[in-house]
């Protein structure tokens, strides 16, 4: 009597990245340090948000994707500048700065700089992980609404705010305070995100 045999789960190859897809492959070919960069292509390509000239402030920008693709945008005629609390590894445009720290944390030279404002800042943060889905959204928010709270001081009027959150019992309270700053809002996941992820996007624009 013949018995089928289970299918056999192929283990990863030595040394390959089980994280590695279509989107990091491509990210590679292009020459952006991760495959995060598409997401912000397609929110741009839905919503023009940066244009030729514009001050862009991207809020954790390690390894450096949105950075260099908001410095494409703005041109040589424009500026962004990014925060992140790991230093960048990578080579910048002329029209692009990256600073180490707590965007909590006063530091003059940066104040400086914040003091032109921007027509769009873009926070990509994401919290350590835990695996426990109510922690780990809780802790997006705090991240989100410290975003938030930033755009509102350094946006010029009609502004533009982009930010990554995890889908949680705040999520409708963080989209009524964008609600409150921003003359339209809009709820937005891109393709390239992961299908497994629980991360979406919050386009606010016309800043009130």
């Amino acid at each position: 009597m013949s018995m089928k045999r289970k299918p056999v789960k192929e283990k990863p190859k030595k040394g390959k990245n089980p994280w590695e897809d279509h989107y990091s492959r491509q990210a590679k070919k292009d020459n952006y340090p991760a495959r995060s960069v598409y997401k912000l292509q397609e929110i741009q390509r839905k919503f023009t948000l940066i244009k030729k000239n514009d001050r862009v402030l991207d809020l954790g920008c390690a390894p450096g994707s949105w950075l260099v693709y908001a410095a494409e945008l703005a041109g040589s005629g424009g500026k962004v500048i990014g925060i992140d609390l790991k230093p960048l590894t990578i080579s910048l445009p002329s029209q692009a700065q990256a600073f180490e720290g707590n965007i909590l944390e006063p530091d003059q030279a940066r104040e400086s700089l914040f003091a032109g404002g921007f027509n769009v800042v873009l926070s990509d943060m994401a919290p350590a992980t835990t695996g426990m889905k109510d922690v780990d959204a809780a802790r997006s928010f705090e991240l989100c609404s410290m975003a938030l709270d930033l755009a509102v001081q350094v946006l010029h009027s009609k502004g533009a705010f982009v930010c990554k959150i995890f889908q949680g019992e705040d999520f409708t309270a963080f989209t009524d305070r964008v609600r409150l700053v921003f003359d339209t809002y809009k709820i937005f996941k891109p393709e390239s995100c992961r299908k497994q992820s629980k991360e979406i996007y919050i386009i606010g624009t016309g800043k009130k």
